[in-house]
């Protein structure tokens, strides 16, 4: 069975990478969960929107990732409005992917969400929150995260 990649699988291959596996592979563990798409005419289409979009989400060396940490930590303030209940509590909670959309409404980059890391897993309070973005291995990137009550 030809399949194309959309996800990052273990000992197969990359988004965007065409494999062939075994069929109850395919069907019963790939398929439904998402992480490939039937190898047709009409999905070469969906790999190089799938290309294009992890191109524009990578890292290509050192030298980039110290310019995309130097715009982040650049960032005058990047802040985030929530719902929080009378007590300052939210509801709910703040994730990565919050955080990487408050950073591109800052006038940032566009961060990867699985980059970013929280001070706890999920932020659930108002106030100044230190975020820390890896950006490569030799790369991390700090700023401060103003969560503030709606």
């Amino acid at each position: 069975m030809k399949l194309i990649l959309t996800a990052d699988v273990d000992n197969l291959g990359a988004p965007g990478d065409l494999v062939e596996v075994k069929d109850g592979y395919g069907r019963n563990f790939l398929l439904p969960r998402g992480l490939a798409i039937q190898a047709t005419r009409g999905a070469q289409k969906q790999v190089d929107g799938i290309r294009r979009a992890q191109d524009a989400r990578k890292v290509r060396d050192l030298d980039h990732a110290n310019e995309l940490k130097q715009a982040i930590e650049g960032l005058a303030a990047v802040s985030l409005t929530v719902k929080t209940a009378d007590s300052g509590k939210l509801f709910g909670s703040v994730t990565t992917t919050d955080v990487a959309s408050a950073i591109k409404a800052a006038g940032g980059p566009v961060v990867d969400k699985r980059s970013i890391e929280l001070p706890k897993s999920h932020i659930k309070a108002t106030g100044k929150h230190g975020i820390s973005v890896h950006l490569h291995p030799d790369v991390v990137a700090k700023f401060n995260l103003e969560v503030a009550a709606n």
